[in-house]
């Protein structure tokens, strides 16, 4: 893989409009999306729980993006995340951008004091973080082997966890 130089910054008004651009092309083409990822970002933000929003930047421009909002367990644990969702430019994917972002927004949730972190992704991608498929965490309608959880406290809840309800977002 090729070393890249990239910035990996908190998103700012200005990246408003081509991070809603960028998320609508990274998924444009990936058959197990509804397509509707780009309304996801908007709906947290307009609700105001993206709790760390960064963008990463080459050469000035932004191709990659990754948001971390609340999320609710039914076990009562709080101060968990949802990370999702994270895209990647369809150009620019494969080159450890998206892994730059995970792991930069892993860091600074820690450094808030998050309890852990949770998210429905490919099996195959996010065991390398530290994320796990759980029996007793789980996320309704999404099978086992998609719903990941990161303990940063070493104890991993029990129960239903419900992401902000911008997730079920289908348009403006």
């Amino acid at each position: 893989m090729e070393k890249i130089d990239i910035l990996i910054r908190d998103e700012t008004e200005y990246d408003c409009a081509e991070i809603t651009a960028l998320t609508a092309k990274a998924f444009e083409t990936l058959e197990i999306s509804d397509h509707t990822e780009q309304f996801v970002v908007l709906g947290l933000r307009a609700a105001k729980v993206l709790t760390i929003s960064l963008v990463a930047e080459l050469d000035g421009q932004v191709v990659g993006h990754i948001a971390f909002s609340p999320v609710t367990l039914s076990d009562g644990t709080t101060d968990w995340y949802g990370l999702g969702p994270v895209s990647v430019l369809p150009e620019h994917q494969r080159k450890g951008i998206g892994a730059a972002l995970i792991k930069e927004g892993l860091t600074r949730l820690k450094a808030l004091g998050a309890n852990g972190c949770c998210l429905v992704g490919h099996p195959e991608y996010y065991g390398r973080f530290g994320f796990v498929n759980t029996d007793e965490f789980t996320l309704e309608g999404v099978p086992a082997e998609a719903f990941f959880a990161l303990s940063f406290d070493g104890k991993m809840p029990k129960g239903k966890v419900e992401f902000h309800k911008a997730f079920f977002a289908m348009g403006e």
